[in-house]
């Protein structure tokens, strides 16, 4: 049975890369929060989207598998040529014989990747809004039911994951021109925040662009996408919706946790150093072990807005009850190398069995950064890391005070 219209404009999404897919959703979003999304990763399933009521937008890839965008519409245009559907034809092909080749379907607009975001939230304005009409916004969220932990475990596999760190949103407003840019830069620019961190890492190692070993790095990670696609990814995170947190209840604790992210990251990659393993991996698993303690805090935003009550005992009852299952779905559900997933988990514990050397440096660094302020490094010489590290007073004494401890 067809799902019944919400009043919004339908858009079919046809994008192969799950993580280019959700990019052209928050850009559509952004300009119609009301609008009913079909996403589909192939062009037999766009097709069948298509079949009884046609959308009315369609977003497509070129290269799409199977019937690809140009059969798409071809197909389209077969079942209604007047008034033309309008139809953004994405294509990475932009030399003149693929242009010209689908220049008689008649395409909307036919824009090169990686894309020029803001060329494409214009066309989408112009296609999804009246003239002189604002962007619509999202409707009130309607009156929770339930408790806050049902509503938790309810949203724990559907997490959009961290808010973003508030230096990102000063970064963009500079970054725009990805033609003045280099990878160097970037990295500077986003390599203190878990939630970019973790999702380039997750877009090169997608199926449409793994080659090879999986990237474990953000540097890693920028290589294989490039500059342009990167920064598409990072402007269409910022697009999401309560991506910083209002209540100040919420963002106390949040700058807690990116501050002991990067204090561990920057502690594991020194300590890396020191003993002569793989600094930028330590740094990436570091910076992405609280990454379930900010999501939670960014979901618990959503409890709020959506009229749910909290305190300061549910919010620490929260954390310790649900942060260590929020982080474990998110790492799961964008496919976070395993290896990089097992060194992250070592900051909280070590296990049984054989460590790595790089294991036994992050579950070091966090036990050292976690250190209460009354307590000496001699308190961590039992430590099985520190032990097997041989890391002594000195040395430990010396980490602290590289991030500022």
């Amino acid at each position: 049975m067809r799902k019944e219209r919400t009043g919004g404009p339908r858009v079919l999404i046809a994008e192969a890369d799950p993580w280019s897919r959700e990019l052209l959703a928050e850009l559509v979003r952004n300009v119609r929060a009301d609008a009913e999304l079909l996403p589909c990763a192939d062009g037999q399933s766009a097709l069948r989207a298509c079949r009884g009521q046609l959308p009315d937008l369609v977003l497509a890839d070129r290269a799409l598998p199977g019937v690809d965008g140009l059969d798409l519409l071809r197909e389209l245009r077969r079942q209604r040529s007047q008034p033309p559907l309008p139809f953004i034809l994405l294509s990475e092909r932009t030399d003149a014989a693929s242009v010209r080749e689908a220049l008689p379907l008649a395409p909307t607009a036919y824009l090169a990747k990686p894309l020029n975001l803001e060329d494409l939230q214009r066309r989408l304005g112009e296609l999804l809004l009246a003239p002189g009409q604002a962007p619509v916004d999202a409707q009130p969220a309607a009156p929770i039911a339930g408790s806050l932990d049902d509503y938790l475990q309810a949203q724990r596999e559907q997490s959009v994951g961290a808010p973003l760190l508030g230096e990102v949103h000063d970064a963009l407003g500079h970054r725009l021109n990805a033609a003045a840019l280099d990878l160097a830069r970037l990295h500077e620019d986003f390599s203190r925040d878990p939630q970019i961190t973790a999702r380039l890492i997750a877009a090169a190692n997608s199926a449409a662009q793994h080659l090879g070993r999986p990237c474990q790095t953000l540097n890693q990670a920028l290589a294989r996408l490039g500059v342009a696609q990167s920064l598409n990814l990072v402007l269409g995170l910022a697009l999401q919706r309560s991506a910083a947190l209002q209540d100040p209840r919420l963002a106390a604790p949040a700058e807690q946790f990116w501050r002991l992210s990067q204090r561990t990251a920057e502690l594991a990659a020194w300590l890396a150093r020191q003993r002569q393993v793989d600094e930028e991996r330590c740094y990436s698993a570091g910076l992405l072990h609280c990454l379930g303690d900010l999501a939670l805090l960014r979901c618990l935003q959503d409890w709020c807005l959506a009229g749910g009550e909290l305190d300061e005992a549910q919010i620490d009852a929260a954390l310790r009850g649900h942060a260590a299952s929020f982080g474990g779905a998110l790492k799961a559900r964008w496919r976070l190398p395993l290896e990089l997933r097992e060194l992250i988990g070592a900051t909280w514990q070590l296990g049984r069995g054989v460590f790595s050397r790089e294991a036994l440096v992050l579950h070091a660094a966090a036990q050292l950064v976690r250190l209460p302020d009354d307590q000496g490094v001699e308190a961590l010489q039992s430590n099985k890391a520190v032990q097997m590290l041989r890391l002594d007073p000195a040395t430990l004494r010396a980490g602290l005070a590289h991030v500022g401890g």
